[in-house]
């Protein structure tokens, strides 16, 4: 028997339905408008910016930035004709490449980052108290354990 939501219950899903649809929208129109990157684009570099000499196994790449194989290999290879980003064979593994960040994708990134990161400000940190920010993220980290824990 299903177990429906009350009001207020209705009331908080939809309005997280709403802001979740709304905040990647305006945080990577406010992008494309400072930087010409779009968000994923802007998630890659900022990935591969953290790793170690700068560059992930696509495998592991698309883990990390939640896409699926295919759509982070289109994504990568528009990249990769941007100049953002280059492949590199594995040795190790024939069938596996890295993804590479170049010297205009990490030149694009810092460009890029004083931008976003007000923007995320704007649109998101400062619209909260830190209180609110702090448990925000408690709660959107349970919910991500939880999800990450369930069978792909």
């Amino acid at each position: 028997m299903t177990q429906w939501l009350t009001a207020d219950q209705q009331q908080s899903w939809r309005a997280w339905i709403a802001a979740s649809t709304l905040l990647p929208e305006i945080l990577g129109r406010d992008l494309q408008c400072e930087s010409g990157l779009t968000l994923p684009d802007y998630e890659i570099l900022v990935r591969l910016s953290e790793s170690p000499d700068r560059r992930i196994r696509m495998s592991d790449l698309a883990e990390r930035t939640l896409a699926s194989r295919s759509r982070l290999s289109h994504q990568v290879d528009r990249m990769e004709k941007a100049g953002l980003v280059s492949r590199e064979s594995c040795a190790d593994d024939r069938r596996g490449s890295f993804a590479v960040l170049t010297t205009k994708g990490w030149e694009s990134l810092v460009a890029a980052a004083p931008a976003h990161v007000n923007s995320v400000r704007t649109h998101l940190v400062d619209v909260l108290t830190p209180e609110e920010f702090e448990a925000l993220g408690s709660m959107c980290a349970k919910v991500n354990e939880h999800l990450q824990s369930l069978p792909r």
